[in-house]
């Protein structure tokens, strides 16, 4: 019997790792029962159900209990290799453009998935592969490699091997990275060069850039699908008079944590929702019960439970929701649509204040109870870490937000602090104390709104748990109670129907500070007179670092109002001769769109070089060298000036001053364009 190309090409690399001695299984091996286990519960390579067999798979430990699994995938034949994407990404699963033809071996439907990739080439395979233990395992990293060939030689050996391996983590959020050191060799495997690789492989991390690139198309993604099942929800006659807007708050997020799995606690699984029609067994019992669990094994206080339980408990005991009409409760279809398109885009490690997306894609269709007394309007994620960058925030900050929302301002707080924490500390126990200490101590938020308070909580507890010290409760109340915070700094974006257009909860935070920073968005004209008495007083005792004038559609609609980003220096009293940066920020680089009537995939697009004004931005202001010059004195961008102590010239426009003094350049060009103008003039008229 002859053996194939693709047979040939697994024997030839299965030698190559006998000859350096590297232990080695084949597709009925198994390395140990978590990774079988993850490969069953994946679906297949051809979509559906059946089992994923790697054609070689190995197991890479050191001396400190780190375990790397290695998923191996062969084909035989021409460009079989991998199949990459216009932007150099691993295809996976993708849509058919269009129906099939007539009698096709394999019909399908326009937009059905189609699993050709995966199917077809080398490493496209091994990824899916290590993706399944990603997605199903306690396992954080993977390699992945694709081996191929195409010719073999008169004794039937293999000319033309080649192979491409990859590096994907859970840190890395499943983003696979190019090792090249095992493009030619296997070498690194071998037990001795172990720590050399797994080396390799921890530098082997997202840049920031990257990083950003994914959470803002994760972020569209998740408010796109959001969107798409509250259409659904909103169409339904059976729903409409049946869920307020609030109610339809807590249906998501009692959801979404009914289905995260946990340490301790199993997903949820839609076919658990069996349209029981007990008091005590049905669907939304299940939920509140699931939920409970989760919070539990979160290790959320019992003050924080016993108040989403309260929350949650009328909503999901609603006859109407779990009651079974031909079938099916309507908890269990809402529930299949976030089990489909919701829980996949939480999973990951990516700091994103994702229950603000619900909030927002909530909000594009029913105002948000009270919103207009209010102002429930969520500063982007963009814009929250530019300001927390802007207060200096590091791993040793305690950060506080006195109109928390859903927790934005702290969730990037959070990821800043962490990843400062990473990069500065070596020791991997002192490492994992101060990330607790981070969630656990360094983070302060108060809002007053028990139906965004819940999305605040749900936020934090998500990642990891910051929810310690969330409250809920009126800040002008309460912030006096908190002496013992040493907060150092203050983030912010008021609701603008506050004292002073907001600024009274600015003065009462930096009334408790000592040191510091704090950056504030707010509505731009509230420095111009309509924040005081409240601006003069926090001159008082603080410094004005910064004004900066932000775009006008920067809330997406959302509100109209025109922002600007305050920075101050807590606990130095401004004087009159302190240089303060006016910027001005009105063209970031970013287009925004509303979705809803532009019909665009994506509501933000970076256009011209945002994130690089954005980079520039947060340099100037902190007394940085710019890698770029977009913002200057001399475009008029960028103006250093003083202000007075009355607390009402803090606009970027109060100090814009229009030169109308002709310049010499200015002489020199109209004299120019006459001249060329009489010019052809006078060769008009000789051809005439």
């Amino acid at each position: 019997m002859v053996r194939s190309i693709e047979e040939k090409v697994e024997e030839y690399f299965k030698s190559e790792l006998d000859s350096l001695g590297i232990r080695h299984y084949g597709k009925t091996g198994e390395i140990n029962s978590e990774i079988t286990s993850a490969l069953r519960q994946a679906e297949s390579k051809s979509g559906g159900a059946g089992n994923n067999y790697p054609d070689i798979q190995l197991l890479l430990e050191d001396n400190h209990s780190r375990r790397v699994p290695v998923m191996i995938e062969a084909k035989g034949g021409k460009n079989k290799l991998e199949k990459l994407d216009k932007a150099g990404q691993i295809v996976q699963v993708t849509k058919f453009g269009s129906d099939s033809k007539p009698n096709a071996k394999n019909p399908h439907k326009k937009g059905d998935p189609n699993y050709s990739a995966i199917t077809t080439y080398a490493t496209n395979g091994a990824l899916h592969y290590g993706n399944a233990i990603l997605d199903n395992s306690d396992c954080d990293e993977v390699i992945i490699i694709g081996i191929n060939g195409t010719t073999l030689d008169a004794e039937g050996n293999l000319k033309d091997p080649e192979q491409k391996a990859y590096y994907i983590s859970k840190a890395n959020a499943g983003v696979p990275k190019h090792i090249r050191q095992l493009d030619s060799s296997f070498d690194l495997f071998k037990q001795i060069n172990i720590d050399t690789l797994f080396g390799i492989l921890d530098k082997l991390n997202l840049n920031d850039r990257e990083l950003e690139k994914i959470k803002l198309e994760t972020e569209d993604e998740l408010e796109k699908r959001i969107k798409s099942i509250h259409q659904a929800l909103y169409d339904d006659k059976s729903i409409q008079n049946l869920l307020t807007t609030n109610e339809k708050l807590y249906v998501f997020t009692g959801l979404i944590m009914a289905g995260l799995q946990t340490k301790g606690v199993s997903q949820l699984e839609p076919a658990e929702l069996k349209g029981n029609i007990t008091e005590r067994n049905n669907d939304g019992q299940i939920i509140l019960n699931h939920i409970a669990d989760f919070l539990n094994a979160r290790k959320a206080e019992n003050s924080k439970i016993n108040m989403i339980m309260a929350l949650l408990q009328p909503i999901f005991t609603k006859q109407a929701l779990w009651q079974p009409k031909n079938g099916e409760s309507l908890i269990h279809k809402i529930y299949v649509q976030v089990y489909n398109d919701i829980l996949p885009l939480l999973e990951s490690n990516l700091h994103l204040d994702f229950t603000g997306k619900i909030l927002n894609s909530l909000n594009d269709w029913v105002s948000i109870d009270n919103d207009r007394q209010n102002d429930v309007v969520l500063t982007p994620r963009y814009i929250t870490n530019m300001m927390t960058r802007l207060a200096h925030t590091n791993k040793d900050s305690f950060v506080w937000d006195l109109a928390m929302g859903s927790a934005g301002f702290l969730v990037s707080a959070m990821d800043i602090m962490v990843k400062d924490a990473k990069n500065t500390i070596q020791d991997k126990q002192k490492l994992e104390c101060k990330i607790q200490n981070i969630k656990e101590n360094q983070l302060l938020g108060v809002e007053i709104l028990g139906n965004i308070y819940i999305l605040a909580v749900l936020n934090m507890i998500l990642m990891g748990d910051g929810s310690s010290n969330m409250v809920n409760g009126n800040s002008h109340e309460l912030y006096k109670n908190y002496t013992q915070f040493p907060a150092n700094v203050f983030l912010l974006n008021p609701p603008y129907s506050a004292e002073g257009k907001g600024f009274i909860f600015v003065q009462e935070a930096l009334s408790q500070m000592t040191k510091g920073y704090a950056a504030i968005i707010i509505q731009e004209n509230a420095g111009s007179g309509n924040g005081l008495p409240y601006t003069k007083n926090i001159l008082k005792n603080n410094t004005l670092v910064a004004s900066i004038h932000m775009p006008t559609d920067l809330f997406g609609g959302k509100a109209s109002v025109q922002t600007a980003i305050y920075v101050f220096k807590v606990a130095r009293p401004h004087e009159e001769d302190d240089l303060v940066t006016f910027l001005d920020f009105s063209e970031d680089g970013y287009t925004r769109m509303n979705r809803k009537k532009s019909g665009q995939k994506v509501n933000l697009r970076d256009t011209d070089h945002a994130k690089e004004r954005y980079e520039e931005v947060v340099a100037i202001v902190s007394d940085k060298k710019p890698k770029t010059n977009y913002y200057t004195e001399r475009n008029h961008k960028v103006i250093k000036d003083t202000i007075t102590l009355e607390g009402n010239d803090w606009t970027y426009n109060q100090h814009l001053k229009i030169d109308t003094t002709p310049a010499e350049e200015d002489f020199k060009r109209t004299v120019a364009d006459y001249l060329s103008w009489k010019v052809s003039q006078v060769i008009g008229g000789q051809n005439g």
